[in-house]
């Protein structure tokens, strides 16, 4: 990982500085910092009293291993002091109570650990185990709570792109229905029926006779949302082993369901960020040779 800059805005000693832009480490944990991999306007120092003054930048590198580690089954697309964009491999959970699972989260902790970060990853949202694609990880129980308490004034744009079976008549349409958690999987109603209201819009990028390749945004977050309304709506994502076809023959060995964009505002600096990948290879392959 590249080092941080910091911009030193008031006078303040070294090591107070420091402990303002970790809060969440100990004071010993900041001690530890300086005293390895912290530099002022280019040069190094471990002077815990350094007199700072306005203009001046402090920048923390990373004291590594001998052996990088290169965390698998995620990439890691975007990296702040506060918080982490990943790309999640299809095949791993987001999250699990059991300390000893490996998923998403328990990775970013490996790598945190690795490169000298004194935080811990917060789940700030999730992606089934079978959806690859783009998640936010929070370094902080601060910016952890802010995505919790206003998920949707700070997350503008979330997007994603799936193959379905069978050719969608309409170029795009929105699927309203209501959501309720069954002994093995989520059902859908299309009335009101107590349950939580999922509401999904989809816009059609590209037919073949067998596929139709759609992008998907949601105003509603809702379990399997995605997998369960176009189940319901007769065109199942392909290679769903919970809610597509049993005989499901296409070519292609995982879900075909991606989280291709992420767009939010950031909230501890107020910038907005844009994030995407591009869609699968396999899907699009599936797509075109579906004729």
């Amino acid at each position: 990982m590249n080092p941080t800059e910091y911009k030193v805005d008031k006078a303040v000693e070294l090591l107070q500085f420091l402990m303002e832009k970790y809060p969440d480490a100990s004071r010993t944990k900041v001690k530890e910092i300086l005293a390895h991999s912290v530099s002022v306007d280019g040069k190094k120092t471990s002077q815990f009293n350094y007199p700072l003054m306005p203009g001046m930048t402090v920048m923390v590198g990373v004291k590594r291993y001998k052996e990088r580690f290169v965390p698998k089954d995620i990439d890691i697309v975007y990296e702040d002091q506060h918080l982490m964009v990943i790309n999640k491999h299809e095949g791993l959970v987001s999250y699990s109570s059991k300390p000893t699972d490996r998923t998403a989260i328990s990775i970013v902790n490996q790598y945190f650990d690795s490169t000298h970060q004194h935080c811990r990853a917060h789940v700030v949202h999730r992606l089934d185990r079978d959806t690859s694609g783009l998640m936010l990880v929070a370094k902080s129980k601060e910016v952890s709570r802010k995505f919790e308490e206003d998920w949707k004034g700070i997350v503008y744009d979330r997007a994603y792109v799936a193959v379905v079976w069978g050719v969608l008549d309409k170029n795009e349409d929105t699927i309203t229905s209501w959501l309720t958690d069954g002994r093995y999987c989520v059902l859908s109603s299309p009335e009101d029926n107590g349950g939580k209201k999922a509401v999904t819009h989809y816009v059609v990028k590209r037919r073949s006779r067998r596929f139709t390749l759609i992008e998907l945004r949601l105003d509603t977050g809702r379990r399997n949302q995605i997998r369960v309304q176009m189940r319901e709506e007769g065109h199942p994502v392909v290679h769903d082993p919970m809610y597509g076809y049993k005989e499901d023959s296409a070519p292609i060995n995982r879900l075909a369901l991606h989280a291709f964009r992420l767009c939010f505002v950031h909230p501890m600096t107020g910038r907005r960020l844009q994030f995407s990948t591009p869609y699968p290879s396999s899907f699009e392959k599936l797509v075109a040779d579906g004729k």
